[in-house]
């Protein structure tokens, strides 16, 4: 049966590793990036829309308690209430525009008694760690214009803790400022627009771009592809027979089977090569003692 080497364990293991190669392309590598492009699409839609879009009030875009999602992320809403300047934080190690960066997180108090935690921008560090003098929240009743932001996730779940006479987080996230002011923040936050009561320096919008996600995709999907090709021609060339010569007519060998011919050949030169060199080893010393007979006939 011609394909009897396919049962060896050299190629057992090799269709094995293809199969698993290719399976993770098609079902986890590829998918992720399409995930990652529907992701990247889904924020640029809602970021161009919320230019068009008149800012509504939060009820009619979130729901009492609900986090915000990709259908709601981005959008602008208006609030009415009062800010918790005694609640106040600072988001450490950012960057804006290229450059480090501290975002002011301020809770923010509406009539019905929900509590919300507003970005109001960002401010540039002093000496490296320092804070700066900043403008602070206004007291009294206003009313804010801002953009649905999803919490940011800390990967070690760092609490807040205290720096120069300032309250600080690693991520903007609402339930890590909640549990440092032992406020009852409702999830995401909400990042100022340019020009509202208590705004600092606005924090840029991204750029509207998919990212190369799609087309990494496409190239998992190329590699699983080129993958199974690259078994299917191994397994071709060892099935398609090479020319060779056996008893003046020709025959045809398989890969396997001219591979160890020439390691055959490389071994007769090799013996034949010992052989002469020990040919030449045994005359050297008759042909000297030819040369010395004639001179001791001579004496």
């Amino acid at each position: 049966m011609r394909l009897k080497f396919l049962l060896r364990p050299g190629w057992i293991g090799l269709i094995g590793l293809v199969v698993v190669f290719a399976t993770l392309c098609f079902t986890l590598l590829a998918p992720w990036q399409f995930s990652r492009n529907d992701q990247a699409q889904a924020r640029n839609n809602a970021i161009a829309e919320s230019f068009h879009a008149p800012p509504k009030p939060i009820g009619e875009v979130l729901a009492p308690g609900q986090a915000p999602d990709v259908r709601t992320e981005w959008a602008r809403v208006t609030v009415t209430g009062r800010y918790l300047p005694e609640g106040e934080t600072l988001a450490w190690q950012r960057t804006v525009l290229g450059e480090p960066a501290f975002e002011v997180l301020t809770p923010f108090r509406l009539a019905d008694g929900t509590t919300l935690l507003v970005d109001r921008g960002f401010v540039r560090p002093v000496d490296g760690t320092r804070a700066p003098d900043y403008a602070p929240a206004p007291a009294g009743e206003v009313t804010l214009t801002a953009r649905v932001r999803s919490d940011e996730r800390d990967s070690e779940n760092r609490p807040a803790f205290s720096h120069d006479d300032h309250r600080w987080v690693y991520a903007v996230n609402s339930a890590t400022v909640g549990a440092s002011t032992g406020l009852d923040l409702r999830p995401g936050y909400f990042a100022l627009v340019e020009g509202q009561p208590g705004g600092l320096s606005p924090l840029p919008l991204p750029r509207l771009e998919s990212g190369p996600y799609f087309s990494y995709a496409l190239q998992w999907i190329a590699f699983g592809v080129m993958a199974i090709l690259a078994i299917g021609y191994l397994i071709y060339s060892e099935l398609r027979p090479q020319q060779g010569t056996e008893g003046g007519a020709k025959r045809k060998l398989s890969v396997a089977e001219a591979i160890a011919e020439e390691e055959r050949r490389e071994r007769e030169e090799a013996a034949a090569r010992e052989e002469a060199a020990a040919g030449r080893t045994d005359e050297e010393p008759g042909t000297a003692r030819e040369e010395e007979t004639p001179a001791r006939g001579n004496a």
